[in-house]
């Protein structure tokens, strides 16, 4: 029974020497794993901005990774993997959260920019109709200014004309004089004598004066 006691704990104790190496080496691969893939994740979550949208959890995140790193160095292998875990765990959460400002300031700068396009195009709808309607102001003025110097120039023509006919009518009051002669005798009376010899008698013709008539006609032409 001894002997069998015996065999029973030194195969007992040669499973333990085999067996602590390997969990050993096994636990040292696991937070070196662990390190990597915090590593990795906090380096996408600088990627994403984290670095500077997040700060401070980021910087918590880097100061496990580092405690994971000396817990490894230290032989410190379980709390190398529970710290390095911890590191990506926060990472993980940083990474989402950058991801998630950056798509919030992207939307919004989106819509900024359809709002500032909106704004723009009505503005340049604005100055459009604003511009048409100077033109239109313009045009209406031109031609309002041209029909008062159309009516300035029938006026004159028509000041014109009378200013024409009124001279025209001045000229022509022409005084005419028209002398008529007359040349005729004017016969004298017949005075019969009557004689015992019987003679005839004469008619005694007496030379009258010349008489002139003068007629002043005025002419106005219209």
């Amino acid at each position: 029974m001894k002997t069998l006691h015996s065999t029973l704990l030194a195969a007992t104790m040669l499973a333990v020497a085999w067996s602590s190496p390997t969990m050993a080496e096994g636990k040292a691969d696991r937070a070196k794993k662990a390190i990597a893939v915090a590593e990795a994740k906090i380096g996408a979550a600088d990627t994403a901005g984290a670095d500077t949208l997040l700060a401070v959890d980021q910087a918590k995140a880097k100061q496990a990774l580092a405690d994971a790193r000396e817990d490894l160095s230290a032989g410190r292998k379980e709390e190398a993997i529970e710290t390095a875990n911890h590191a990506a765990m926060i990472a993980d959460a940083n990474l989402g959260q950058a991801q998630r400002m950056k798509a919030e300031r992207t939307a919004a700068r989106v819509e900024a920019a359809k709002t500032d396009a909106a704004i723009a195009q009505q503005q340049a709808s604005e100055a459009s109709q604003q511009a048409a309607a100077q033109q239109v102001a313009a045009a209406n003025e031109r031609a309002a200014s041209a029909e008062q110097t159309a009516q300035a120039a029938q006026q004159d023509a028509a000041a014109a004309r009378a200013s024409a006919q009124a001279a025209m009518e001045q000229k022509s009051a022409v005084e005419t004089t028209v002398t008529t002669q007359n040349t005729g005798r004017v016969a004298a009376k017949k005075v019969v004598k009557t004689r015992v010899a019987k003679k005839p008698a004469h008619s005694a013709h007496v030379a009258g004066p010349v008489a002139t008539t003068t007629t002043t006609v005025t002419q106005r032409v219209n």
